[in-house]
Formats: C-alpha cells, sequence, structure tokens
C-alpha cells in the first residue's frame, strides 16, 4: 500500500503520523497495531546539529551507496539536502514493515526524489504512509488518498489524479447542498416568526424540524478560507539587474564549486538554481546576491534593485515570537502594496486565523512556518526575490497561489528548488549545476534542465578510461556487437509495447475522471483503480528497459 495524507498546512497532518508512530498519544480512542509490527518514522524537521558520521547515524546498511553518501562524512558538515538523504537512509535500513515519511522530498534533490520514488514503487514487502507537497511524486506514487479535511479524515480508494477530480465534484455538491438548506432556514426563520401560529400544536413538529436545522448550521463544519498571496512590487530597478564577471569560489582548499562563471541577470528574468544536493545551489544564489565574496571575479548589483530573500531553513523565524510579532512587532496594522491594514486582516489572507496569529513560532507546523516567512516577506517592496527553496511544506493550494503570484510578478525572481512540477509552472531559464563547478544557462525549466544533465553526464562517461583500455564509447560499441537476436527483436518490439501502455492509461484517467462510473458500473471502476498503477509500474519498466538496450546500440 502507498497511502498519501492530504489536507491543508497546519490540519494536523504530521500529528496525525506521529500518532501512529506513538511519538503521541490520542487524547481519545486507540492506535491498534498488528503483533510485531514494525513502523519507522522520518519526521518533517532537519536538525540542525546532530553529532556523528554518516555512518554513525544511518548504519552501514545498503542504503548509504544508493542515496550517493560517503559514510565518513561528518553529518554537520553536510548540506540540508545531504542530511536529508543520511535520515532517509537510517528509516529504511531497519527493514519496517510500515514507512512513515513527513514531506519527504523536502531538500531532497531531484536525482534523489526519483530513485525514492523508483524505490517505493518496486516495494511489495514495506507499506507507506506519506505526508508531501510535491504534486509530481504525489502522482507517480499514491495508490490511495486519506485526505484531512476540517478535523475529518476520509479515505479515497484511488490515485491522486483522480482524487483531485473527485474531492472537486465532492465540494460542488457540498456547496449544493448547504445553499438548498440555507434557503430552507430563511424560508423557516420567516414562518417562525409569524409567532402563534408557529407555536399550535400541530405545528411543533415544523418547530423542532427548525431547531434542529438550526443546530446543524451552528454545528456546520465550515471550509477554512482562500489564501490570497500578494506579493507588493517596488518600483522598477535597472535593466541589468546583476552582472557577473569571471566569477569563482571555493572553500578554504576545496574544489572550486562555482568556476568562471559570467552571466548578465536582466530585469523580469525568472531563473531556477538545478542540481543535486551538493553541486552549490545555495552557495551560486548567495555570490549572485552578495551574501559570499567571489574568490575570483566580481558580482555587481544593478541600479535601484531592492532585495527580498527567502531562506530554506526558517532561520530568519524566532521561535519564541508570536506570528503576529513576526510580522508586525507591536503594530497594530501593516502596510502592503499602498494600502494599510489591520494584522489580522493581513494574516487571514495567508489563513492564520486571529488566534493562531497569537500562537509562537516554535508551536507552528513546517507549512505554517513556510506561510509566516511568506507574509513577512511580501510586506518588504523589492523588484529582486530571492528564494531557497520557497515550496517546502507549502500544502498544494498555497502552493498553486504562489506560483500564480510569481508568474505575474513584475520584478526579477532568482529561486532554488527541487519542486518539479513548480519549476517547470514558473521559471523562463535555468542555471545548471552538475558538480564540476561549471555553471550551465538552459531556456526553460526542469525538464530541459535535466535533459543537460543527462548529456553532461552522458559526455563525461563516454571520456571516461576504461579497465581495459579505451573510453566508454568504445566500450558501447562492443555492446552494441554483443546485442543477441532477442534483444534486437525486444527492442523494436518496445516502442510500440510503450505507446499501447501510454495509451491505456490516458483510457483509464478518462474513464475514472467521469464520477458516474461509480454509480453505473462500480465493479468496472474498482478495477480501473486497481489496474492503473500496474499499468504506471509496467510503463516504468519498459522504458527503463528501451534505455538499457538503446545504451548498448
Amino acid at each position: 500500500m502507498r497511502a498519501c495524507v492530504t489536507g491543508r498546512n497546519g490540519e494536523g497532518k504530521s500529528t496525525l503520523l506521529k500518532v501512529i508512530a506513538g511519538r503521541l498519544e490520542p487524547d481519545a480512542g486507540d492506535v491498534v497495531k498488528a503483533p510485531g509490527l514494525k513502523v519507522a518514522f522520518l519526521e518533517q524537521a532537519v536538525p540542525s546539529d546532530r553529532s556523528g558520521t554518516v555512518a554513525d547515524i544511518a548504519g552501514s546498511g545498503k542504503y548509504i551507496s544508493q542515496m550517493g553518501l560517503d559514510p565518513n562524512a561528518v553529518f554537520n558538515s553536510l548540506s540540508g539536502g545531504m542530511r536529508r538523504r543520511v535520515l532517509l537512509a537510517r528509516v529504511l535500513s531497519d527493514e519496517p514493515d510500515l514507512v512513515l515519511l513527513d514531506e519527504p522530498t523536502n531538500h531532497l534533490d531531484v536525482a534523489s526524489i526519483e530513485w525514492l520514488e523508483s524505490f517505493i514503487r518496486r516495494q511489495t514487502e514495506m507499506a507507506f504512509l506519506f505526508v508531501t507537497h510535491d504534486r509530481a511524486f504525489l502522482k507517480s506514487v499514491a495508490t490511495y488518498v486519506y485526505d484531512l479535511d476540517r478535523g475529518v479524515l476520509s479515505g479515497w480508494n484511488c490515485d491522486y489524479r483522480t482524487f483531485l477530480q473527485r474531492k472537486a465534484d465532492l465540494q460542488s455538491d457540498e456547496a449544493a447542498l448547504w445553499a438548498r438548506k440555507a434557503k430552507k432556514l430563511a424560508q423557516e426563520e420567516a414562518w417562525i416568526r409569524q409567532g402563534v401560529k408557529a407555536r399550535r400544536t400541530r405545528n411543533q413538529g415544523r418547530v423542532e424540524a427548525l431547531r434542529k436545522l438550526r443546530l446543524e448550521f451552528a454545528n456546520r463544519r465550515t471550509a477554512i478560507g482562500t489564501s490570497t498571496l500578494k506579493l507588493d512590487t517596488a518600483a522598477a530597478s535597472g535593466d541589468r539587474v546583476i552582472k557577473v564577471e569571471g566569477v569563482s569560489f571555493a572553500y578554504g582548499n576545496g574544489a572550486p564549486v562555482v568556476r568562471d562563471f559570467t552571466t548578465d541577470v536582466l530585469r523580469g528574468e525568472r531563473i531556477g538554481v538545478i542540481g543535486e544536493n551538493g553541486t552549490g545551489k545555495t552557495t551560486l544564489l548567495k555570490l549572485l546576491t552578495g551574501q559570499l565574496a567571489p574568490t575570483a571575479g566580481s558580482v555587481t548589483l544593478g541600479t535601484r534593485v531592492e532585495m527580498a530573500f527567502f531562506d530554506q531553513l526558517h532561520a530568519q523565524l524566532d521561535p519564541e515570537s508570536t506570528v503576529k510579532e513576526v510580522v508586525a512587532k507591536d503594530r497594530d496594522a501593516v502596510t502592503v502594496g499602498g494600502v494599510t491594514k489591520h494584522v489580522f486582516a493581513y494574516l487571514a489572507d495567508f489563513l492564520f486565523t486571529p488566534e493562531r496569529a497569537r500562537t509562537p513560532v516554535k508551536a507552528l507546523s513546517g507549512g505554517e512556518k513556510a506561510r509566516l516567512l511568506l507574509a513577512r516577506l511580501f510586506l518588504k517592496p523589492s523588484n529582486l526575490l530571492v528564494m531557497d527553496e520557497p515550496t517546502n511544506d507549502l500544502d498544494v493550494e498555497t502552493l498553486e497561489l504562489l506560483e500564480e503570484q510569481l508568474l505575474n510578478y513584475k520584478g526579477t525572481l532568482l529561486v532554488v528548488s527541487h519542486d518539479r512540477t513548480f519549476l517547470d509552472n514558473v521559471v523562463t531559464s535555468s542555471y545548471v549545476l552538475a558538480g564540476d563547478g561549471e555553471v550551465r544557462t538552459c531556456a526553460g525549466g526542469y525538464a530541459e534542465a535535466s535533459r543537460m544533465l543527462r548529456q553532461v553526464k552522458d559526455d563525461a562517461r563516454s571520456v571516461e578510461p576504461s579497465s581495459g583500455g579505451g573510453t566508454v564509447q568504445d566500450r558501447k560499441s562492443v555492446n552494441a556487437r554483443k546485442l543477441t537476436y532477442n534483444e534486437k527483436r525486444e527492442l523494436d518490439m518496445l516502442p510500440d509495447r510503450i505507446a499501447a501502455l501510454e495509451h491505456e492509461i490516458a483510457d483509464i484517467e478518462t474513464a475514472l475522471s467521469d464520477p458516474a462510473i461509480y454509480s453505473r458500473d462500480n465493479a468496472r471502476a474498482t478495477s480501473m483503480t486497481a489496474r492503473l498503477p500496474q499499468v504506471r509500474d509496467e510503463l516504468d519498466a519498459a522504458e527503463t528497459r528501451w534505455l538499457e538496450l538503446s545504451e548498448k546500440v
């Protein structure tokens, strides 16, 4: 089973996982587990200080090598993404029966996320229950959805794409139902105000029905408001926002993280910084914004640049301050876009109720902390917005609203993110780091950057010396001559097989998107729901096999 828990930030998704894991005791009820059940839990937070090496923390299991970790590296010296890999390796090394993952993709690079997706899909002995904001991860992995909505947990026996459609239909039906009840309530309230007639014995049933309807409305679980994020853009900067000339940077006597990089960042560009953990993405961001001085070369900010910075580790938040104090200190009003608003009204735009606004930062969920940081960031007029992993912990709805605001932002954007969907939706060009110190540029987002990274790796392999002499390319030629008759035939047939599987997936998704199928032919709907993840796994295996055989050719 591969189940996800969805819901708004602050709904209690992480709390639910902690209760299941035994980290928190429920106020009522029991958590009943199968005898001998082994549960492992990956928490959302990445520890800022933990002594020991990678091997000390993750053990000596196979996952250290699979996650690309150096067992002798000191944990506290690693980046946030590498620390996340260590903790993930630790969780998996116990070979648990049930794995609880709270935002498992946070801080992981795309290569690690894709490895994790593939690992989870292959597992038959482990069950997974996870909370994540990563839409690509959800669509790739989840086969069952638990939706936590206004305190009620409901199960949906379908993948994430189908869940979104069914949930939208349910919300539409719910809104129509309450509209009818509201009309009925208004009619009955008008009737009861007529007085004497309502108190006659034969009308007591109608009076009781009105009382129940009033109670129903009083206990109604109303939907939380919609977040209305809005960026405050300062006056335009000059045409050239940042000029970078021959910049190189290395830590101590180490190899260059950035080598001889020259570029101009122009007004209105939305640039993503993409690469695996440890390749220097945050370092490059700090060089471009003047937080780090280059070892060689120069970085010059253009005229009239007003910068705002989003920190991936939420280091700018005082845990003892309340939400209101973080945004407005001791003031009762804030000014955004030239308009003065009461601080509680402004925080409501970020889904903080007045009660929650008085809560200390240390009591907030990861997603609430991310929203709070955005609330403070958006109060500062800027024309250069620098964001280091802004999508971590945000719920999907807030994430989509953030995307919309960034697309409408009139300034310049520099962003580090491992969220593939976010990058493809927002950025117009990318700086791509492959770990060799060179910063490459490409148009577009993650899809284009990933193709560039694959090409860089292929080029590097093609010039590596082999143990028997010659290059990797020479060995590929030898492999091609060794392609068997059956392999050649399989390679010829795989494109049709892949196309057929893609067609089947499209047909199933189209059929399941029609809510009527569940009442018209529930057996067929159940069968297709079970079949869909199988087809996706078959497609993944076929594509992998095609790549293996193509490598030989």
